[in-house]
């Protein structure tokens, strides 16, 4: 597998843990986890868009 390709797995696994944690904050009314929850969101995105440039540099 891609080095790009496996970036972009990892963000989208991480953007869903963290929505997950933000929920689970917003219903547990836990603060500190609705804002990891929004931070391993953040960094999965941030994760995914690391694959898209990394694809574009592989060509």
């Amino acid at each position: 597998m891609e080095n790009s390709t496996t970036d972009k797995i990892k963000g989208a696994i991480d953007q869903t843990a963290g929505k997950i944690k933000e929920k689970a904050g917003q219903a547990t009314d836990n603060p500190d986890l609705h804002d990891e929850g929004t931070a391993e969101k953040t960094g999965g995105k941030v994760q995914s868009k690391i694959g898209d440039i990394k694809k574009v540099f592989e060509k």
